[in-house]
C-alpha cells in the first residue's frame, strides 16, 4: 500500500479530518510538522500516526516538508515506490489511492497522477468559490501538480525532489524538471480531495495573491529563459497590467484624463475576455463574472508579489513564508 505524506502547519481541526481520511486509505500515514504551535504533532501522535517535526534552523516551507517525508519513508523502506502527498487542509476521496495507484501501474511514463481538488464549502465565500473555479482545470496529459499529488519515487528522486527554499509554486517547478527528465504528468477527472481554504476575509484572499505573484516571479527566475519559459508570460502578464497599464493610465491623467480614462476601459476590457474564455468552458455566468472580475483584481496584488521577490534578490535575502489564514 502506498504510504501517505501530509503535510501541515496549524492546521487545527482540518489536520484530524485529514489525517483519519488518509488512515482509511493507508496503513502508513507519516505527518509532517512545520513549526506548528497548535498541538498538531501531539493530534498526529494520538492517532498512531508517524510524526517528523522539521527543525527551525531552516525556513519552514512546503517543499521542505515534503522531501523530509520522503526521506524518512525510504529510511525505513528503501525499495519504496510510490507516494501521495497530501496538504493538511485536505481530505482525500474515498477510493482515490487505489485508482491513482492502478493509473501509475499502467502507464510507466508517469511520474506524478492528480486529480480534482474541490473546495469543501464552495459557497460560505466568494473566496472559497474561487478556490473551488481555479481547481477546476481539464483532465489528461499535463504540465504540472499541486499540492496534492501520487507520485513515482524513482521519478521524484531522479529530479531531486522539491526546491526546499521555495515559499509557494514549488509543484510546478518540481513538475518542469520532471518533464526535462522525460516523464509525463496525469490529471484524472476522479475526485482527489476535499480542501477547506478558510478564506473569509479580502485581506486573506490578498496576501493569498500576493503570495502566487511571487511564485511566478520566483518560477519565471528559475526557469524562465529556459526552453520551457516557466511562468515568464504570467509574469510579464503580471508587470503589464499590474504596474505598466496603471503607472501609464495615472501619468495620462495629468496631461489628458479623456485618454487616461480610455486606457482604463483596457481593464473591463480583460474582464470581458476571460469572461466569455471561462462561459465558453461551461461555467455559468455568475461564477463567469466572479472569476473574470478576480482575474483582474489579482493583478495587483500580484504585481506587490513580483516586486518583493525581486527586491529581497536584490538585497539578497530569501523570502519567509506568506501566511493567509487564521489561526
Amino acid at each position: 500500500m502506498t504510504p501517505i505524506v501530509v503535510i501541515g502547519r496549524n492546521e487545527g481541526r482540518h489536520l484530524l479530518r485529514s489525517l483519519v481520511a488518509a488512515l482509511r486509505q493507508s496503513c502508513s500515514v507519516l505527518y509532517v510538522d512545520s513549526g506548528s504551535t497548535d498541538g498538531s504533532p501531539a493530534l498526529a501522535a494520538s492517532l498512531g500516526v508517524d510524526v517528523v517535526e522539521l527543525d527551525a534552523t531552516s525556513p519552514y516551507t512546503a517543499a521542505r516538508a515534503r522531501n523530509a517525508g520522503v526521506q524518512f519513508l525510504l529510511h525505513q523502506n528503501p525499495d519504496l515506490q510510490s507516494v501521495q502527498f497530501m496538504d493538511g487542509d485536505c481530505e482525500l476521496s474515498q477510493n482515490w489511492l487505489n485508482r491513482a495507484e492502478s493509473e501509475l501501474a499502467r502507464r510507466p511514463e508517469i511520474a506524478a497522477v492528480c486529480g480534482r481538488r474541490r473546495e469543501r464549502f464552495p459557497d460560505t465565500s466568494v473566496f472559497h468559490k474561487l478556490c473551488d473555479l481555479e481547481w477546476d482545470t481539464p483532465p489528461g496529459d499535463v504540465d504540472y501538480f499541486g499540492g496534492d499529488v501520487l507520485m513515482r519515487v524513482s521519478a521524484f528522486r531522479q529530479a531531486g525532489g522539491y526546491h526546499p527554499e521555495l515559499i509557494a509554486g514549488e509543484e510546478p517547478e518540481l513538475s518542469v524538471r520532471l518533464r526535462r527528465k522525460g516523464w509525463k504528468i496525469v490529471r484524472l477527472p476522479d475526485e482527489m480531495t476535499l480542501h477547506e481554504s478558510s478564506i473569509l476575509r479580502f485581506g486573506q484572499w490578498w496576501r493569498r495573491t500576493l503570495r502566487s505573484g511571487h511564485a511566478y516571479a520566483e518560477g519565471a527566475w528559475l526557469h524562465g529563459l529556459e526552453p520551457e519559459h516557466h511562468w515568464l508570460r504570467e509574469s510579464l502578464s503580471i508587470w503589464l497590467w499590474g504596474v505598466a497599464i496603471p503607472v501609464t493610465v495615472a501619468a495620462t491623467a495629468m496631461v489628458s484624463p479623456r485618454a487616461a480614462l480610455l486606457l482604463a476601459a483596457l481593464f473591463p476590457a480583460l474582464a470581458l475576455k476571460i469572461y466569455l474564455r471561462s462561459r465558453r468552458i461551461g461555467r455559468n455566468h455568475r461564477d463567469a463574472v466572479l472569476y473574470a472580475v478576480f482575474c483582474v483584481v489579482a493583478k495587483f496584488p500580484q504585481a506587490l508579489g513580483q516586486i518583493r521577490f525581486l527586491a529581497g534578490r536584490l538585497v539578497g535575502r530569501r523570502s519567509r513564508l506568506i501566511e493567509y489564514k487564521l489561526t
